[in-house]
């Protein structure tokens, strides 16, 4: 059995908070300079060299990539061999995140009820995906998701006679409805099977994917492209201006499911695609 202390996940969560809101993730950075290189419209371009800029003043004088700096969305996997000592594990994740927003002067955006709308004023609470697995370890990711693109994400209760064409059309008409309120270029998330909630979860979780690694199954990996090179067609643009780069990158996971079901959600990120991994 590993110890593993409240106080180290603390304060990584709170690094890892100001880290992912000031620097793209090596993954993202990539994908958008091959962006910038492919974008063939005028206007496009220019967006995207806008959109370069700033990321390059926000990483050099510590200046958050959007103003949106999110709500902390934080995805852990617990090994089974470890033991949490020193209190609450979640409480030492919405303390990190406290932290973090409050000493990196993040914007904070949470309220503390969907109704009354008042603000807590330290951007927590956070929201938090457990998973236990083997091992010793704790498997952190931190993905501060603002809401322009949020909003714009869908979940689809497909039959399941509508079928791989179903599912394409329910991911086309998310990104053609959310146009250029999700900040494009974008990054697209897909969740298939396993239940209305399941599919949700997977489509945020597939947002934090290393774009470099490709699917292992042949029919998703070949989806992935497929649907990219649909998206980049209906001529949304970067900056919603128009252009051949509406989307960076389509990342999918799929689960088993029902008999009598086709779920599909859909959870689109703007061009930041904000996300971090730490492994304690």
């Amino acid at each position: 059995m590993r110890a593993v202390s409240t106080e180290d996940i603390t304060a990584n969560i709170k690094e890892m908070c100001i880290e992912a809101n000031h620097y793209l993730s090596d993954d993202m950075a990539c994908v958008f300079e091959r962006a910038v290189e492919e974008e063939q419209s005028p206007l496009g371009r220019q967006v995207l060299g806008q959109l370069k800029e700033n990321l390059a003043i926000a990483g050099e004088d510590m200046i958050p990539i959007c103003q949106d700096t999110g709500m902390a969305v934080v995805f852990i996997k617990v090994g089974q061999e470890v033991h949490i000592e020193g209190g609450s594990l979640s409480e030492a994740i919405h303390e990190g995140v406290r932290q973090g927003y409050r000493e990196g002067y993040l914007r904070k955006s949470v309220v503390r009820d969907p109704i009354d709308r008042v603000n807590t004023n330290d951007n927590t609470p956070a929201v938090i995906h457990y998973e236990i697995v083997e091992g010793d370890q704790v498997d952190i990711t931190v993905a501060p998701k603002g809401f322009g693109s949020e909003n714009m994400s869908r979940v689809f209760m497909l039959k399941p006679a509508d079928g791989l064409e179903g599912v394409k059309e329910a991911i086309l008409t998310a990104v053609k409805d959310a146009g250029p309120n999700a900040c494009p270029p974008m990054i697209v998330g897909v969740g298939i099977g396993g239940t209305f909630e399941k599919c949700a979860v997977m489509a945020k979780h597939a947002l934090t994917r290393n774009l470099e690694e490709k699917p292992s199954v042949p029919y998703v990996r070949e989806l992935e492209e497929e649907m990219l090179e649909k998206i980049n067609r209906l001529g949304i643009g970067p900056g919603g201006l128009g252009g051949t780069v509406t989307a960076l990158a389509v990342n999918i996971e799929t689960y088993p499911t029902h008999i009598a079901g086709l779920p599909v959600a859909v959870n689109i990120c703007c061009h930041v695609n904000r996300h971090i991994h730490r492994v304690l």
